[in-house]
This record gives C-alpha cells, sequence and structure tokens, in this order.
C-alpha cells in the first residue's frame, strides 16, 4: 500500500482520522457552551480512564469546539515541575487578553486584568508583556496569600469580564492527577464559588482512574461540581469503524475478517487501534484491500513499535525494586489484582512492598481501584511486562 497515503497517526493527544465513540462526551461539551451562552450555566467536567483511550484527544477537540464559538480556551499538563500558580495566571492572562482584543477595553476586562497584576505580584510572577496598560493592583484582591481565596478571585474576575459578551472561558487541564492535594483542593474550591455565582468559567480536567477518588479526598462536595465522565476502550463496532471509515476514504476496504483481528488484538483501545492500522496499511500489498493474512504479518512489528515507543517508556521509569513488583503482578493476569497476593508472589508481607507499590502510583503506572486492590494504567501492559521479561 502507498506509504505516503496511510491515513493512522498513532501519538499522544494527536486527533485520529475518524474520531468515533465519543459524541457524547462533544454533545454534552457543546451543550453547556450553549447554557452558558443563553444566561443559564452548567458544570465542569472531568475526563478519566486509562491510558491511550482518547482523553487527551477530546481536551483538544474541546478546544477547538469552543474556539470555533468565540471562546477563549486555554490549557495546560500537569507535571511535578509546573508552577500551579503561575500556570494559572497564565490561563488567566491569555483569556483577559482576548477577550479585551474583541473590543475597547472594558471595565470588567480591566478590572480583570487588575486582579491578575495583584495575583502576579503576590506569588512573585512576572507580568509579561502584554499586561503594559499601566493598570494599579486591585488591592484586597487576589493578594491574600492563601492559594484558595487568590484563585478564587483571579476566575472570579475572568468570569465576570466574559459573562455580558454571553461567552465565557474555557481551561483544560491534563494529567490532573498529579496536581498536588492543596493545589487540586485551592481549584476546587476556585470553581465551587463560581458555580455559586453561575460565572461562565468551564473547567475540563483529564486525568487516569484515580481521579475521581483524589478529588473526593480534597473536598467533599467535588462530586456536585462536575460531570465525571470514564474514558473507555472503543466498543466492537466503533473500533471497526475507526479502523475502516479512513481507509475507505482513500479507496481501501479491509475485509471483516482482518478488522476482527486487528480489534481482538488491540481490545478496542484506541491508540493501539492507530498502530495497528498503521502497521497493517504498511504490510499489505495492496492495492485497495487489508487482509487478514496482512495483520498476522503486521502483528509483530506493531508490538515492537507499542512495546518501544508505549510501553517502554513507561517501565523505564520504575526503579529495579518497581519493575519486579510490576512482574509479579503481570505473572498473576491481567488484574486487577489483590495487593496481598502481588506481595505473596514476591514472597513478601505486604507491608514489606508498600513502598514500592505506592512509588508506582506515584508515577501513574498503578492505581488502586478499591481497597487493597492495584492494577495497571496502561492497557496490556501485563502482556508487554510477561513479553519482556522472560
Amino acid at each position: 500500500m502507498d506509504p505516503l497515503r496511510n491515513p493512522y497517526r498513532p501519538g499522544g493527544g494527536r486527533r485520529p482520522p475518524a474520531l468515533v465513540g465519543r459524541d457524547g462526551e462533544i454533545r454534552d461539551f457543546e451543550i453547556a457552551l450553549q447554557r452558558f451562552e443563553i444566561g443559564d450555566d452548567d458544570r465542569s467536567q472531568l475526563l478519566y480512564g486509562l491510558r491511550g483511550v482518547g482523553k487527551t484527544v477530546l481536551l483538544g477537540e474541546f478546544q477547538r469546539i469552543a474556539e470555533a464559538r468565540n471562546w477563549p480556551c486555554h490549557s495546560i499538563e500537569i507535571s511535578e515541575r509546573v508552577d500551579f500558580a503561575k500556570e494559572i495566571a497564565n490561563l488567566a492572562r491569555k483569556a483577559l487578553l482576548q477577550l479585551s482584543a474583541r473590543e475597547k477595553l472594558g471595565d470588567l476586562v480591566r478590572r480583570g486584568l487588575s486582579v491578575l497584576r495583584s495575583f502576579q505580584i503576590r506569588y512573585q510572577l512576572p507580568e509579561g508583556p502584554e499586561v503594559a496598560f499601566g493598570l494599579e493592583p486591585a488591592l484586597g484582591v487576589a493578594d491574600y496569600g492563601s492559594l484558595h481565596g487568590d484563585i478564587s478571585d483571579l476566575l472570579v474576575a475572568v468570569g465576570r469580564a466574559a459573562q455580558p459578551r454571553g461567552s465565557g472561558a474555557v481551561f483544560t487541564v491534563d494529567e490532573f492527577q498529579f496536581l498536588p492535594a492543596e493545589e487540586m483542593e485551592a481549584l476546587i474550591v476556585a470553581l465551587h464559588r463560581i458555580s455559586q455565582q453561575g460565572l461562565p468559567v468551564l473547567f475540563v480536567g483529564a486525568g487516569l482512574p484515580s481521579l475521581p477518588g483524589k478529588m473526593g479526598d480534597a473536598r467533599s462536595y467535588a462530586e456536585r461540581l462536575f460531570e465525571f465522565r470514564r474514558i473507555n476502550s472503543l466498543g466492537p463496532d466503533e473500533a471497526r469503524l475507526a479502523l475502516a471509515r479512513p481507509a475507505t476514504e482513500r479507496g481501501v476496504r479491509w475485509t471483516e475478517a482482518a478488522l476482527d483481528a486487528v480489534v481482538r488484538r488491540t481490545r478496542g483501545y484506541p491508540y493501539f487501534l492507530q498502530a495497528f492500522g498503521r502497521h497493517c496499511w504498511r504490510a499489505a500489498p495492496g492495492p485497495t484491500e487489508i487482509t487478514e493474512v496482512d495483520v498476522a504479518r503486521a502483528t509483530r512489528d506493531a508490538f515492537g513499535s507499542l512495546d518501544e515507543g508505549f510501553f517502554q517508556v513507561r517501565y523505564d521509569r520504575a526503579t529495579p525494586a518497581g519493575h519486579r513488583y510490576l512482574e509479579a503482578m503481570a505473572a498473576l493476569g491481567s488484574g486487577p489484582y489483590l495487593s496481598r497476593d502481588v506481595a505473596a508472589r514476591l514472597k513478601r508481607r505486604p507491608n514489606q512492598v508498600s513502598a514500592q507499590r505506592d512509588a508506582l502510583i506515584r508515577l501513574g503506572l498503578c492505581y488502586a481501584p478499591r481497597h487493597g486492590e492495584i492494577a495497571f494504567t496502561v492497557p496490556l501492559f501485563d502482556e508487554f511486562v510477561r513479553r519482556t521479561s522472560t
């Protein structure tokens, strides 16, 4: 098959050529924007699920939808190196500047920029050359030194600046589970205040399956502020469509047996579907059909690519002790696993390997579905560990 016409594009956060199986999430987001535009309000959203299911792709899709409706929309990704106060200030600055660009600087936008200056001064953040309006800081607002109150003041100012324009601001935060507890609590408090005032600031967070529990631990009322949406693998019909539609648009068909073989091997996980689609296209002689024989020929290269570029980079983040814990998990099957069974596999008591378990959870390689359980955050990771550790 012509490699130049290969439509499949595996990659972190890259929109697949056929975004299928996510109509409900997209519809709910569009409705939330429309409700704010008519003067009503709606809840922020939280997407959670395993790696490779397309959470980051959805955040990008939401951003495109918001921008098409003339909403300022800005994003951050949480990591150990992120200064959260600085990132929130940057998000607010971008939103306010975008709002001000639509018309002559209005009083509410001017007020918002003054609040931003107070926040920047209090947290010793650079103002950026764009906020050179000669505005004085808003004294007594966003300058208390309490992250809870100051982030609330800042986001409220953004919401008030956007409200008269019949739109609002959207902030998306990826890898939200890595946000420290104090900062997560501060953001939840800010969103609670925004919700109470009905201001058009919509927050969309994405993270691993542990995220809802972490948010509940940070503030008990978090569940009332968000629409929680679990993002899963695609069903068989959706997975087939994700493979078949891009090929059909380029004059190529998959046989039913070939589609079934890929869906079975990938279990419908979107990232894996794209990886297999790319390698099956390369393996097929063509010119207009991909068969089960082509899938069999491509399987080794597809898994080799996933091992090197998707699994191994995550596995390498763990210590040798962590590797042994991961291998003990994988030896027990597909999971979830009882922590005591993993410890027994290592010939240790649970408390003797709890440090390794906790470290793997902090790295985002594992999560605890329930008390006393542990599972991989990466689909098919158990197969990779068994494949590479023997």
